[in-house]
């Protein structure tokens, strides 16, 4: 059932994706005065079609992994079967100038980072509940803990980026793979900053799948925070209450839940001294566990208290939600053109690139954790796909961008011959891309692998 669940989310954002960047090359081509023939969502068959009154048909196909717009041009072999019906209906693609070719080739992307912009106003404005970046254990020798980083510290920024949840620090970390340098982490531990300085050499170049977060050595793990106790258990009877932090456990400070945990596990019958931080202040208190037996015969303690995680609401107003949405965009679309070029270069392995099974998988993980997480994914999605058709190759958009500012440059059209060539070349690389991905794509998630 999750595949039909993984497939359906995939198609919904597909969808949206390609609606939109289709959209941008239609909005322009008629701004342009050029005759759009057909906008279709999909490929082969119309599964249904309409026609406005400028003759352009607007169309899903039976295949739902793409789209296109298509615009009458004089030199297509069938020119004359998909000419305007009426002259003021719009001209020739080949008629308009070059800098309307390039603007109507930029619009697709263009409309793209438009709908990531809207997609993060909108998560800015609704608010989203985020996992608060608290450091778990921190692993023995390694760059975090050397740079003097500790459980429980909270992450608020890293370089200079402020790091309001652990997606926020991973985001973060992703832009400086392949670098030489350090990173700056600033965490927070009761309201006192600090700066922790990691140098990072050639940093994860190559690594398939990095964990950026781990492998500095920061474990991401539950604080010893209390998130509920039953009632009528040893945690209630001894004054335990929800969003309770335990700090010390008979004078022993305790960070993560696993080690309060193994402290109450170890002391079946014996009463702890349990310092806890709440928003009174600090307390103490004295709890016993009960005794009880697991299925193997081990007798361990049990309090009855569950574990909490601290979130919290990221919201903002209207306006300023604007500005924050600007911000988001414009980052992560550096951050994805900063990515693609160490591709290129070989800083970073292009193993790292997400096929149409992982995309189905995180937008369908994301989507099962709440509408926020799924549009924050939608937009970041929005801007890959932006980018990756700006690049300059044959039959993507950034390929009509060439050719038109090579006509600007050269004062004449380059050739359809030429075109013709390039367009082969530029098809046999996305269709190598297109494999490699794939090829990726199975190998993360075939069993086992």
């Amino acid at each position: 059932m999750d595949y039909l669940y993984y497939a359906f989310f995939l198609l919904v954002t597909l969808a949206i994706l390609v609606t939109f960047h289709e959209w941008g090359h239609f909005v322009v081509a008629r701004r342009a005065g050029v005759h759009v023939v057909r906008f279709a969502v999909g490929f082969g068959k119309p599964i249904a079609s309409l026609r406005d009154k400028r003759g352009t048909e607007f169309c899903i196909g039976f295949v739902p992994l793409g789209g296109y717009v298509r615009m009458y041009d004089r030199r297509d072999p069938d020119a004359q079967q998909s000419a305007p019906a009426d002259p003021s209906f719009g001209t020739s693609y080949d008629a308009v100038s070059p800098w309307w070719r390039i603007a109507i080739a930029l619009a697709g992307p263009g409309a793209n980072f438009v709908l990531a912009l809207i997609v993060y106003w909108l998560i800015s404005v609704l608010g989203v509940n985020a996992a608060v970046p608290h450091v778990g254990l921190v692993a023995d020798d390694s760059p975090a803990q050397r740079a003097g980083m500790r459980g429980g510290d909270e992450i608020v920024a890293v370089d200079g980026a402020k790091t309001a949840s652990w997606n926020d620090v991973a985001l973060a970390l992703a832009g400086r793979l392949g670098e030489t340098g350090v990173i700056d982490i600033e965490t927070s531990r009761s309201g006192s900053p600090q700066t922790h300085r990691i140098p990072v050499t050639d940093w994860l170049s190559g690594v398939t799948d990095p964990n950026t977060v781990g492998e500095l050595g920061i474990g991401i793990e539950p604080l010893a925070i209390i998130g509920a106790v039953i009632e009528g258990d040893p945690a209630m009877r001894g004054g335990l209450r929800a969003s309770d932090q335990v700090t010390q456990v008979d004078g022993e400070p305790v960070v993560l839940w696993r080690e309060l945990v193994e402290r109450i596990r170890e002391s079946p019958g014996e009463p702890l001294r349990l310092t806890v931080e709440r928003d009174s202040g600090p307390a103490t208190l004295t709890v016993t566990p009960m005794e009880k037996t697991t299925e193997t015969g081990e007798v361990i303690g049990y309090v009855g208290a569950q574990v909490g995680m601290p979130t919290r609401m990221v919201r903002y107003g209207a306006v300023e939600g604007i500005g924050r949405a600007a911000s988001e965009t414009w980052s992560k679309t550096l951050l994805t053109f900063d990515l693609v070029r160490k591709m290129v270069t070989g800083s970073v392995s292009p193993a790292n690139l997400a096929g149409p099974l992982s995309i189905a998988v995180v937008t369908g993980e994301e989507a099962r954790a709440g509408l926020g997480r799924f549009l924050a994914i939608l937009a970041l999605l929005s801007i890959s796909f932006g980018v990756l058709n700006m690049l300059p190759i044959p039959v993507l958009d950034g390929g009509h961008v060439v050719y038109s500012a090579l006509e600007i440059i050269r004062s004449k059209p380059i050739s359809l011959r030429t075109q013709a060539v390039a367009s082969q070349v530029g098809l046999a690389v996305v269709v190598a891309i297109m494999v490699f991905v794939f090829y990726v794509d199975i190998t993360r998630w075939w069993p086992g692998s």
